[in-house]
């Protein structure tokens, strides 16, 4: 089932029947930070079925507003008919309501791209806040194993952040697990007095999905301390590497960040250099999914739309490793916000 947050001529008995075909009970809630616009109507169904010819719509607002409304519960062929009613000046994103329950709503078209930024970068933020009281609490400490301190920050981002799922599995690496990446299971371990600590974290926030990774040396190893300061380094080239270039792929991104992780004497650990970003559950292109990638095989300019027309956007991820030292790192956010 499906939670629908309707604002307007939806939660109207008439429509209800016209759209649906039976009544749909209606629950009060709240949608912070938009407002209410209008819209004129010309699609001689939608008029027939409202009796209107003006219509309201959501655009982004200030932390201030509300906009009030009603929670609908639909099946599939229902939020599908929903979205058949909808005329073209909207489109449906995910949203966090007031209640704290997540749902759908239909916002202005023309405003979709600017709600999907917001949400992306207000994601990220909070993870980057996130990592922050980690390391406040002083969490990354000897002694303690990685799943022990990976439990630990699912307990802190859901006391502290409201966090209840995480796209993918918490990842804490030391030691000689930083050389494995995010698809490999190694054993737990144990991190030392003079180890060297990667997070790789994937916390939801109200449906918008961050992805962000740092680095942490605990003693004085200055080579383990040469790797952390390359990470941001390295991540940054990639990224103006990425600016200049508006029709660079996957692939040619992938070995751009290869080379300069080569050129400043590490081995690049990864198997991708990035993927795509946005609404949970995690975006993917339908289709070939290297093209989800910056990887080997993605050809694809990065800068496009999927297919339902929106714009994709990426995180960029650097793994630097020192094989013979038997240690690595990690450091990614979003590249093209």
């Amino acid at each position: 089932m499906h939670l629908l947050f309707s604002y307007g001529t939806l939660r109207d008995p008439g429509v209800q029947a016209a759209v649906f075909g039976r009544a749909v009970a209606c629950t009060d809630d709240a949608l912070p930070g938009f407002r209410v616009d209008q819209v004129a109507i010309t699609d001689p169904d939608v008029l027939a079925a409202s009796g209107l010819d003006r219509h309201p719509i959501l655009r982004p607002g200030s932390p201030d507003d509300v906009v009030t409304g009603a929670r609908l519960e639909l099946d599939d062929d229902e939020l599908a008919a929903a979205d058949r009613y909808e005329v073209d000046d909207y489109t449906r994103i995910s949203v966090t309501l007031a209640s704290g329950r997540a749902a759908w709503a239909y916002v202005a078209a023309d405003d979709a791209e600017a709600v999907r930024v917001q949400r992306l970068l207000d994601a990220q933020r909070r993870a980057e806040e996130l990592f922050d009281e980690i390391v406040r609490r002083g969490l990354i400490r000897p002694g303690i194993g990685e799943r022990a301190l990976a439990d630990e920050i699912r307990d802190l981002a859901a006391e502290q952040f409201a966090v209840r799922r995480h796209w993918h599995k918490r990842i804490v690496r030391s030691g000689e697990n930083t050389l494995t990446t995010a698809r490999d299971n190694p054993e737990d371990r144990v991190i030392g007095d003079d180890d060297i600590v990667f997070l790789d974290l994937g916390p939801i926030f109200e449906e918008w999905e961050a992805d962000f990774g740092r680095t942490y040396v605990l003693g004085d190893d200055p080579r383990k301390h040469a790797l952390r300061d390359d990470l941001p380094r390295i991540w940054a080239a990639a990224r103006a590497h990425f600016d200049a270039r508006p029709e660079i792929t996957g692939e040619q991104l992938h070995e751009h960040v290869v080379g300069l992780s080569r050129d400043a004497g590490w081995a690049f650990g990864g198997a991708i250099a990035g993927h795509l970003v946005g609404e949970f559950p995690h975006e993917k292109i339908p289709g070939n999914e290297v093209d989800s990638y910056a990887a080997p095989g993605s050809v694809r300019p990065m800068r496009r739309n999927d297919q339902s027309g929106r714009r994709c956007h990426w995180i960029l991820e650097v793994h630097l490793v020192d094989p013979a030292g038997g240690f690595g790192g990690f450091h990614e956010q979003l590249l093209d916000l």
